[in-house]
């Protein structure tokens, strides 16, 4: 299938849902939608187009919002669906009744942005240890790094 067929059936199924869509070269297309809408337009890729490979989901610190990238595949197309969430208040839906491989990722866009992903399965933190300090968000822009104090066992302090 052809990118510009990929694209006039991704209008056809989501319709004013996209926001907006390219196709900066061949066989990769970016489209972006409004947070509320990645369910549906996962769905509808998946079931419509036989995207149902996720390859990861990204995120990007823009400062004032946070940019989300769900990269899926199929046998034809890399496509990436794009969105933003505002950083006061950082929330998206979970696409894991879709595609329930997401979950790991999901929640490493928890750990490590805050985002809240709401629906989510299991939200216990992936990749950070449990002790970690709240509101500490490793791949913000305003998360500062403070070496713990080194401590060697049966020396002294």
């Amino acid at each position: 299938m052809k990118d510009s067929e990929i694209i006039e059936r991704i209008q056809g199924l989501l319709g004013g849902r996209v926001l907006a869509i390219t196709n900066p070269s061949e066989r990769r297309i970016f489209m972006t939608v409004a947070p509320r809408d990645l369910p549906d337009a996962a769905r509808a890729l998946r079931d419509g187009l036989g995207f149902a490979y996720l390859a990861t989901i990204s995120g990007v610190d823009m400062g004032p919002v946070f940019e989300l990238l769900y990269h899926f595949a199929n046998a034809h197309t890399c496509l990436s669906v794009r969105t933003e969430v505002p950083r006061s208040d950082p929330r998206v839906p979970s696409v894991t009744p879709v595609i329930p491989g997401a979950i790991l990722y999901e929640r490493e866009i928890q750990d490590m942005f805050g985002i809240v992903v709401e629906g989510l399965s299991d939200p216990r933190p992936l990749i950070l240890p449990d002790d970690w300090p709240p509101e500490n968000y490793p791949l913000r822009k305003d998360w500062k790094f403070t070496r713990p104090e080194e401590r060697i066992p049966g020396g002294s302090s």
